[in-house]
């Protein structure tokens, strides 16, 4: 069921992408990195080719430089999302054709392109897919010059908003380049909200039965330790915890019901490594 449900979520955050790219950024040539803005600096050559048709194309290609560049796994790992993308932009244009600008509201438009694709693409990575495109370029670039990730995908993506310029205009650049910062910026502050974790800390009379609830009603671990209250110089048991938001919520409530005068610090994490959380990347 889990592994059914984050391929729902991978696929809601593919549409977001999609109807970002063809609703708002396509009708206004905001080349903001990715395929899919290399695809749009192409159509001024294939002007009869939809982007779709050239992003399938151009992502078909970089799989299979990165079959022989990065390995099998790596290929096969970006795969579905990198073709799903494809295709779905592709139907869009078909099914649902936009020509011109929704608005005369450029700035306004911009903002849509970047949020509405941004998320889905933090959604996509967060369920452990990829969209596939400049993240593989950029991998490849890691691998042979010994880049950071974050700058060769940077890299990759300013080179296209800056292509822009050259085909559509130096306004159509100057949107490029500024959507390519507002996307950096968003995915990071979307993928850290995601990733955020409570840990709890509780000091407690009633310090079996929160650990029982934690353990037997929330599904979760905890460590105890001993330590000693400077001012009381009383000997109380400490339990440290690592919740979901709901989890600690739910905690929280517990609590509130068995000692309202527990002592309880909630603080938020975004890299848990461990046993039930996830390994080293």
């Amino acid at each position: 069921m889990k592994k059914f449900l984050s391929y729902v979520w991978i696929n809601v955050g593919l549409i977001m992408v999609a109807a970002g790219i063809v609703f708002f950024r396509n009708p206004n040539k905001f080349a903001s990195g990715g395929v899919s803005g290399l695809s749009l600096l192409l159509t001024h050559f294939f002007t009869d080719v939809p982007v779709g048709a050239i992003m399938l194309t151009l992502n078909i290609a970089i799989l299979i430089v990165a079959w022989f560049a990065l390995g099998k796994k790596s290929a096969v790992g970006s795969m579905y999302g990198t073709l799903m993308l494809s295709a779905m932009i592709w139907a869009l244009e078909i099914f649902f054709p936009v020509s011109q600008p929704l608005s005369d509201q450029k700035f306004l438009e911009l903002i849509y392109s970047v949020l509405i694709p941004g998320v889905g693409t933090a959604l996509v990575f967060h369920y452990g897919a990829t969209t596939g495109g400049t993240d593989i370029v950029a991998q490849i670039l890691t691998k042979h010059f010994k880049w950071k990730i974050s700058t060769s995908l940077m890299a990759a993506d300013f080179v296209i908003a800056l292509g822009a310029g050259l085909l559509f205009g130096a306004e159509a650049c100057m949107y490029s380049v500024l959507g390519v910062g507002l996307k950096s910026f968003l995915m990071d502050a979307v993928m850290e909200n995601l990733r955020i974790y409570k840990i709890v800390v509780i000091i407690s009379d009633k310090s079996e039965e929160i650990q029982h609830y934690i353990c037997n009603e929330i599904g979760r671990s905890a460590t105890v330790h001993s330590a000693r209250g400077a001012y009381t110089v009383r000997d109380r048991e400490v339990i440290t915890s690592v919740l979901s938001r709901r989890q600690a919520l739910q905690v929280q409530q517990f609590i509130k019901e068995t000692d309202p005068a527990a002592f309880v610090t909630i603080s938020n994490s975004t890299e848990i490594i461990g046993k039930g959380f996830g390994g080293y990347e």
